[in-house]
């Protein structure tokens, strides 16, 4: 039996501020829980050492305004890389599978990136998967985020890619940043229905999410049929957590990873660094590595705590019925789209950085193709905290785009740059693997 891979990066000189929830001492109880235990001498584990990022890994998932050095650190580069260990190390077939316990987090990270919102700055999981999918070919992925903030920066990445299955069960955005992942954000128009959203009322407990997992996310994983599944394992469902209201426990999440059985598992959010960290991270480890987790409990656990309502349930029931449905009709809607659909299908967005205070306005174009998902551009306008004004266009050319629009994509490129009205034109070429960004003041290109 292979073991599983664990690989862990607490960023001890990386923190948004000295008392801010995403901190330095973050990790510090799982890091001393892991070596009490003494869990990584075990044989099932094997432990890997983390790697930077290079910019070409993060230019193709992002368009950073105006350059990488601007807000990507060390640490965020750092965090990126050690998803790419991971991934190696699985590919290579040294493990079976593996839990990259990293921060800084990046699930609320979008394909734009002016700073910092909801902590993250990068995307370690889309970053990943555009590796793998770019070096080992792989087709398919299905995303499960488990965080109890909807992972709205991982969804807008893969709205509009049919081949990127993306569900996020999250606390109602209704009483939770940011505000979003309701049932009716459903993807693209020509990916309709491979972004699946279960907002979940506050306090709902292991009983809920694990009807939410064995009655939906387990047979649309069925049907989907993914090469590689990944867990956007954020923690902060737990009850101990102080940004959110839910009632998850610590086996919970080991009994809810043993049964979706993540290839990798990356970590996301959870800020109740004594009381939950340690224990779920433990569990998560225990049951990707197949060791008993059954004595696994929480020092305050009391059973009378999890009892599911009954309006909770029959809030779940009816979400679970209504989210299969869409999944299963999603070809049929897809085909409608494509062919009564417009030459382009635009969308007009607002984007606020509640980090770094930064409102951003985007308008959104995605070409109506028959055989793929379309180019797709993105006009974005931002003031950055410096007071400077950024207007930028970019061009994304998926990994699965048909050769007339990749040379469609191309095309655009050109043509934005002799128009002159941009700061910024950035190309995003998957499929040449060649990222570009043209600045018009310095009348230079630079390649990533």
């Amino acid at each position: 039996m292979k073991p599983t891979g664990v690989l862990f990066f607490p960023a001890f000189d990386w923190a948004i501020t000295p008392t801010h929830p995403e901190r330095e001492e973050r990790l510090l109880y799982t890091r001393d829980q892991l070596f009490e235990e003494g869990i990584m001498d075990l044989p099932q584990i094997r432990e890997y050492h983390p790697r930077l990022a290079s910019p070409a890994d993060i230019a193709r998932v992002h368009f950073v305004v105006p350059d990488l050095d601007s807000h990507i650190t060390e640490a965020h580069l750092v965090a990126a890389g050690s998803t790419l260990v991971v991934a190696d190390a699985y590919m290579n077939r040294e493990i079976k599978n593996a839990f990259a316990i990293i921060r800084p987090p990046g699930h609320h990270a979008m394909s734009v990136s002016h700073g910092n919102r909801g902590f993250c700055n990068i995307n370690n999981e889309a970053i990943m998967i555009e590796y793998m999918r770019k070096k080992y070919n792989i087709k398919r992925v299905a995303i499960i985020d488990t965080d109890v903030h909807h992972g709205d920066g991982t969804q807008e990445i893969y709205y509009n890619d049919p081949d990127v299955l993306f569900i996020s069960f999250h606390q109602d955005g209704r009483t939770l940043y940011p505000g979003s992942g309701f049932t009716s954000e459903l993807g693209g128009p020509l990916a309709w229905g491979t972004t699946i959203n279960i907002p979940l009322l506050p306090r709902t407990t292991d009983e809920g999410i694990h009807y939410v997992i064995d009655n939906l996310v387990l047979p649309i994983l069925k049907e989907f049929k993914p090469d590689l599944i990944v867990n956007s394992a954020g923690q902060d469902n737990h009850y101990t957590d102080p940004l959110a209201d839910m009632r998850f426990t610590a086996c919970g999440y080991a009994i809810l990873n043993e049964k979706l059985a993540p290839d990798i598992a990356v970590l996301e959010g959870g800020y109740s660094v004594e009381t939950a960290l340690p224990y779920i991270n433990m569990g998560i480890i225990m049951a990707m590595a197949g060791i008993d987790y059954s004595n696994l409990k929480e020092p305050d656990y009391d059973p009378g705590m999890f009892i599911e309502s009954t309006k909770n349930m029959n809030a779940i029931e009816q979400i679970v019925k209504q989210q299969l449905a869409v999944f299963r009709h999603r070809q049929d809607v897809i085909e409608e789209n494509r062919r009564t659909g417009p030459a382009w299908f635009n969308e007009y967005k607002r984007i606020f950085y509640d980090t770094d205070y930064i409102d951003e306005e985007q308008k959104v174009r995605i070409s109506n193709c028959p055989v793929c998902s379309g180019v797709r551009l993105i006009d974005s306008s931002a003031q950055h905290r410096n007071g400077r004004l950024y207007d930028v266009f970019c061009i994304s050319i998926p990994i699965n785009l048909c050769p007339e629009c990749h040379e469609k994509g191309n095309t655009i490129y050109k043509d934005m740059i002799k128009n002159g009205k941009y700061d910024l034109v950035y190309l995003q070429d998957r499929i040449d693997d060649k990222y570009l960004c043209y600045d018009s003041k310095t009348d230079q290109e630079q390649s990533y």
